[in-house]
């Protein structure tokens, strides 16, 4: 790939459940100081972004952080990375095809008045299924699918800013109220669910070794994917509060309970200011936002897991890569059948999207604080930017990261204790299998 297609699949990673889904939260909890976050989530993606991309450029190969970790910080580190991210983004694929579900069924029941709520987890898993098929025939068909679901997500959103930024909007006065009463721990905390809502740019950092040229395409790829979904955010923000929409009813939207509803913040808002045909286009644009997401997750994961197999960290036989169509089947497999489990248990949605969407906030926060410490520690040959930013990005992300409730971070470190008693497991069962010299 090249600068337009590794944009095109950070794009395809980015605009999904964090525009649909992350503004709407944030904005319930800091209200009119949304714009505000999101421009400081943005501040700390472009420092993240920046060492993943002079990381990515000194490492050309599949594995992201995780391969940093292992290189320029320690063998746990690098486990960690890749443990957390596993975690993390197994479940948010599995958030977006249930979403991308629940989008058709209230398609389905507003334009033709089928009902098929009951079948929502069949529709995600066949969603699941036929993406890794997309992913499975190579490199060059993905970003394809990617371009055409990313025009169609990007067109939407700027109808949607567009129309709603010269709409009439309604005087209800509820937010300049909210206003009085937030202060910095407010936006420190939607600050950190917002973040979540920038971290597609990874993907092409965890892609390296599928980008033409990566000490060049790289660093432009994220710095064009994190301006133009800032730009996309702020406008999606301040239609959000345009319209006054009472986000708080996010939490009863978008996969609320297991997935049976859409997410009604945009909706509402877009019928707020009587936005013409918004029912259609946010539709449509959602439910493309959504495969674009699992693609782009299903991608990633499958490069992790690939990473991970390299070093025995995970079973071998997932680093085997396909020679004819560049792609590590077994890894893509694994990880497929893995999304299908979490979408069948409904475990990302035991206690609610917030909540799950708060965990996946601590995880990848910590997961690029690493990616920060790992670019402190480049060697000054390798080193693209000045230091101060990935230091910056390490104390913001370790800030932001237990800016979350309390349960949701103490959750998430019992997670990763989980994952490094099967680090300190695969390591003395490979010790044993391993012969001694002499």
């Amino acid at each position: 790939m090249g600068v337009s297609g590794a944009t095109v699949v950070g794009l395809g990673s980015i605009l999904g459940t964090g525009v649909f889904v992350s503004i709407a939260l944030a904005a319930d909890i800091a209200g009119p100081w949304t714009l505000l976050a999101i421009a400081i989530a943005a501040f700390v993606a472009i420092c993240n972004g920046l060492s993943s991309a002079q990381l990515a450029a000194s490492l050309p190969v599949s594995g992201g952080t995780y391969v940093y970790g292992y290189e320029y910080l320690n063998p746990l580190a690098g486990f960690s990375a890749g443990w957390l991210f596993l975690l993390a983004k197994s479940a948010s694929a599995a958030a977006a095809a249930l979403a991308f579900a629940g989008y058709l069924a209230f398609a389905c029941r507003v334009a033709f008045g089928l009902e098929f709520e009951g079948w929502l987890s069949v529709v995600a898993i066949g969603v699941v299924f036929g993406l890794t098929a997309v992913t499975l025939l190579g490199i060059a068909r993905t970003a394809a699918a990617n371009l055409f679901l990313v025009t169609i997500t990007v067109c939407a959103l700027v109808y949607f800013v567009f129309r709603g930024s010269i709409a009439d909007a309604p005087a209800t006065g509820t937010e300049a109220a909210k206003a009085i009463s937030t202060g910095w721990r407010e936006v420190a905390y939607a600050t950190a669910v917002l973040f979540v809502a920038y971290t597609g740019y990874g993907r092409i950092a965890t892609m390296g070794e599928e980008v033409r040229e990566p000490k060049k395409t790289i660093p432009r790829a994220v710095i064009l994917t994190l301006a133009a979904s800032m730009l996309l955010y702020l406008g999606v923000g301040f239609v959000l509060l345009r319209a006054d929409a009472q986000t708080a009813a996010v939490a009863e939207g978008l996969m609320a309970a297991h997935g049976e509803r859409p997410d009604r913040a945009l909706l509402e808002a877009a019928q707020t200011l009587n936005i013409p045909f918004y029912l259609p286009v946010l539709l449509v644009g959602a439910a493309c936002a959504m495969l674009g997401v699992v693609l782009n997750l299903l991608l990633g994961l499958s490069r992790v897991l690939l990473a991970m197999g390299r070093r025995a960290d995970m079973p071998r036989p997932l680093a085997n890569i396909n020679p004819r169509t560049g792609v590590p089947t077994l890894a893509t497999l694994a990880v497929c059948g893995v999304v299908g489990v979490i979408i069948l248990v409904g475990v990302v949605f035991f206690d609610g999207v917030k909540t799950a969407w708060e965990f996946s906030a601590f995880t990848v926060l910590v997961y690029y604080a690493l990616t920060n410490w790992a670019a402190l520690r480049l060697p000054a040959e390798h080193r693209t930017f000045p230091r101060w930013i990935p230091a910056l990005g390490l104390v913001s992300c370790l800030s932001l990261a237990f800016a979350v409730p309390v349960p949701v971070w103490v959750a998430g470190l019992g997670v990763l204790a989980v994952g490094w008693g099967w680090f300190g497991l695969a390591r003395a069962i490979g010790s044993r299998r391993t012969p001694r010299r002499g």
